[in-house]
């Protein structure tokens, strides 16, 4: 990607013809870009009536709805949460769903508990999966649960992990087996475990190295995935067949 067409890409989200949809960071114009996988761009399409304070991943459905994870907070200070929704083949109708940290006391809170930013989220059976960047002490990563509808709501802790890293994406695989989390030089692949656990079944960690600060990822297939940095470098991971 050209830094001047697509500034600090941040998220990623599988377009219907299989390109990838991606948006700038924090204070960036509010616009989508499609992109395909050498970075080229498609098409620049601008959402009306948002304002991109703090833009940090995008999820899709399987209704053709793309959600835009307007919830970066590295202050711990924001009391105005926010995912746009829109239809990805008519961006007229922005819905907004606001939601706030059921655990969150401080705005912000002491310094020992500024864990209230997130940058990685995905949609999952009719409900938002938020995951925690993991700037606490504790280096716990939470996950947090909303509906996917508009409306204003507590976000409650579904899950914790443990993990010695900052995490910057998320994305489930289309048959809902498999997560992926995007750290810094590390991919974490985990197996979904009974009772759609994400937490409970087989660990990997993937290094790919120096990457330049990477912010998005997406399956393409359920296997497959790619993830790219702010400098508009797109990186393909692929099974390799046994």
């Amino acid at each position: 990607m050209a830094k001047d067409e697509v500034p600090e890409s941040s998220g990623l989200a599988l377009a219907a013809d299989k390109n990838l949809w991606t948006h700038g960071d924090s204070g960036n114009p509010p616009v989508l870009f499609k992109i395909n996988e050498t970075g080229t761009l498609l098409q620049t399409r601008e959402i009306q009536r948002t304002h991109n304070q703090d833009w940090e991943d995008l999820a899709k459905d399987q209704a053709g709805n793309i959600y835009i994870g307007d919830f970066g907070n590295n202050q711990n200070n924001r009391r105005n949460l926010r995912i746009f929704r829109i239809q990805e083949n008519d961006g007229s109708q922005v819905d907004t769903i606001l939601f706030r940290y059921a655990d969150q006391r401080g705005f912000p809170p002491p310094k020992e508990a500024l864990t209230f930013d997130a940058e990685a989220f995905f949609y999952y059976q009719g409900y938002l999966y938020i995951f925690s960047k993991n700037r606490g002490p504790n280096k716990k990563v939470k996950l947090y649960k909303i509906p996917a509808q508009p409306g204003t709501y507590e976000a409650t802790i579904a899950d914790s992990i443990r993990i010695n890293n900052m995490i910057t994406a998320a994305d489930i695989s289309p048959d809902g087996k498999k997560v992926a989390l995007l750290g810094y030089g590390n991919i974490y692949v985990l197996e979904v475990g009974p009772n759609g656990n994400f937490f409970a079944g087989k660990k990997y960690c993937l290094s790919f190295g120096k990457s330049g600060q990477a912010e998005g990822l997406v399956f393409i297939n359920n296997t497959d995935f790619v993830f790219s940095n702010e400098g508009g470098k797109i990186f393909k991971a692929v099974k390799r067949n046994k």
